[in-house]
């Protein structure tokens, strides 16, 4: 085992196993609790161990495949499915669906199981948590579907923010695109994305969700993939959305 080091190459091993798409950075620290890490024939039995090139890493005694380069997938989620890798009830999930050619990936955060469309996917979980910091300041846009009595100066109030059953949200902007009879589009933006935030936001204005589509997370568009569509995101545009995002050149 290949401990901690000043100035030793490498990935720790926690962000070496995200970024071969085993597990989250958090979830590869329990693993390593657990001891289901060994590096070089050894249990693993500190996080803060270095994996360098030519390195063996077994997780649960399975070889794994070192990282390979970062990618980055456009694809348009379906309603109906979970963004889990297994659901403990036994529902269809996004990872059941994705085509037998995409190699293993996670998701950039979540659509919960009745939303749809924009899902990011990428094949390195070091690559996911940085596209899902706050930092980034990136706005998550939506076309919703709601029904019930809008009122244009309600959707205003909301870009000062509120606090619903004592969670404070940020401000949203949201706007009337079109109405008819009692059913109603917005155009919703946010930038937190909390869970099923859209949806307690407004049956809080006492509006009911029928339809909700993501439609941008930050500089990435759903644009005109049908559903269920896979697209990977060109290196070139993942080098300038995100410098430090470990593309090929």
């Amino acid at each position: 085992m290949t401990e901690a080091e000043p100035g030793r190459d490498g990935d720790r091993i926690a962000k070496w196993l995200a970024r071969a798409g085993v597990a989250s950075r958090r979830d590869a620290e329990r693993m390593i609790a657990e001891g289901k890490i060994a590096l070089n024939g050894a249990v693993v039995t500190h996080p803060a161990t270095f994996v360098a090139q030519g390195d063996i890493v077994q997780a649960a005694g399975v070889v794994v495949e070192p990282p390979a380069r970062a990618r980055l997938f456009r694809y348009h989620k379906p309603d109906g499915l979970m963004t889990t890798h297994k659901d403990p009830e036994g529902r269809p999930t996004v990872f059941d669906k994705l085509p037998a050619a995409l190699p293993r990936v996670v998701s950039v955060g979540r659509l919960d199981l009745n939303s749809e469309g924009l899902l990011l996917l990428t094949n390195d979980g070091a690559l996911a948590r940085q596209l899902e910091l706050p930092a980034n300041g990136w706005i998550r846009r939506y076309r919703v579907r709601v029904h019930g009595e809008v009122e244009p100066r309600a959707l205003a109030d909301l870009e000062r923010g509120l606090v619903i059953d004592g969670v404070r949200y940020a401000g949203i902007e949201a706007g009337l695109d079109s109405r008819k009879g009692s059913n109603a589009w917005l155009t919703v933006a946010l930038k937190e994305g909390r869970n099923r935030e859209i949806r307690r936001v407004m049956q809080h204005l006492k509006l009911h969700v029928t339809r909700l589509i993501r439609v941008a997370y930050g500089p990435f568009q759903l644009g005109n993939l049908t559903r269920g569509e896979v697209a990977e995101v060109p290196a070139k545009v993942l080098r300038e959305q995100l410098p430090s995002a470990k593309s090929a050149e």
